[in-house]
């Protein structure tokens, strides 16, 4: 049982972060390079604006707002999964590998296959699947051992080399392609948002969910996972299948979420860690709390990258690595 104390503990920091969340949204629909005054986005709303400003609320600033969002809270949860399920606070999909499989898979895609534009945007996140189960299945079988199962820290050194190749690949990949497709890659590695029109939305949405609930209704087994092998044994649960099944779940919000926002990392590691310094290690409590703070971070970064520069701006994967990446010193140095 969990006390009535921390539940109404996270109900208060979710109104907060929620509150933040929205406070942002609002922020980053009025500024841009064709913006939007403050006092017109509310009759804009409603129906009552000029074609101009109906066309940078309804076509450009909001799908991008919502994509962003949801890019967010699916890698927060991502990065939840996997740090639950290897015991090690420094799991991030895009650090072992996951979101590098994931970007050569699209690299492959877009520039050696035929793209039909009618199903391009519901079959680059299959894509992106594609290649993160990939990647992860050699990682798995790298860090297995017979009788003893999965390694975790053997899943997350492994994962890290492997992201390096992966790297490199797409690095080759590009070298030999037309100048459009490279520039096109080039933006995704970087982490530029480029999914910003509704059809996203809707391709991105289904995942998120699917997985959301399915992880929360998971969430006592990753308190669980947590423990040492023998304590989850003792209680009945069966450790590899229970992994595998919350494994997936992980590889697909993590490569749904890159298809659409490019290669971002860190947003996996910070969220989670914020989250439990604020309600606790409970996968229950901060797990909904690392999806808000999620997609508020990546939102966060998208509007600063969006207006720092007056031209096309700096992605949002270069703003959260800029953050990400102290926070992650901050880590290792906290834990040695």
């Amino acid at each position: 049982m969990i006390q009535d104390t921390l539940i109404k503990k996270q109900r208060i920091v979710m109104v907060i972060i929620f509150a933040l969340l929205f406070g942002t949204i609002i922020i980053a629909t009025g500024l841009g390079s064709s913006s939007v005054s403050y006092d017109r986005i509310i009759p804009t709303l409603l129906g009552n604006g000029t074609f101009k400003e109906e066309f940078i609320l309804f076509d450009i600033r909001l799908p991008r707002i919502i994509i962003t969002i949801l890019a967010g809270m699916a890698l927060a949860m991502s990065g939840s999964i996997l740090q639950g399920i290897t015991r090690n606070d420094l799991a991030e999909p895009g650090m072992i590998g996951i979101n590098s499989g994931a970007g050569v898979a699209v690299a492959v895609y877009f520039l050696f296959f035929p793209i039909d534009v009618g199903t391009f945007v519901y079959l680059i996140p299959l894509v992106a699947f594609l290649g993160a189960f990939l990647t992860t299945g050699i990682l798995y079988v790298s860090s297995y051992k017979r009788h003893v199962g999965l390694q975790p820290l053997r899943l997350i050194l492994v994962g890290i080399g492997f992201s390096l190749a992966l790297s490199g690949i797409m690095i080759v990949l590009i070298s030999s392609s037309e100048r459009q497709k490279v520039d096109f890659i080039a933006k995704w590695l970087a982490g530029n948002i480029w999914g910003t029109d509704w059809v996203f939305i809707w391709a991105l949405l289904p995942w998120l969910i699917i997985l959301i609930p399915f992880t929360l209704y998971k969430a006592n087994r990753l308190n669980i996972l947590g423990l040492s092998e023998a304590s989850a044994i003792g209680v009945g649960i069966k450790i590899e299948k229970e992994r595998i099944q919350l494994l997936l779940a992980s590889i697909a919000l993590a490569a749904s979420a890159v298809s659409v926002t490019g290669g971002i990392a860190f947003i996996g590691l910070m969220a989670p860690h914020i989250a439990k310094a604020l309600v606790g290690p409970r996968n229950q409590l901060f797990i909904p709390v690392s999806i808000l703070i999620g997609g508020w971070l990546l939102l966060t970064a998208d509007t600063i990258g969006r207006n720092i520069t007056s031209t096309e701006g700096i992605p949002a994967g270069i703003i959260v690595s800029l953050i990400g990446a102290p926070y992650f010193i901050y880590l290792l140095q906290k834990k040695s």
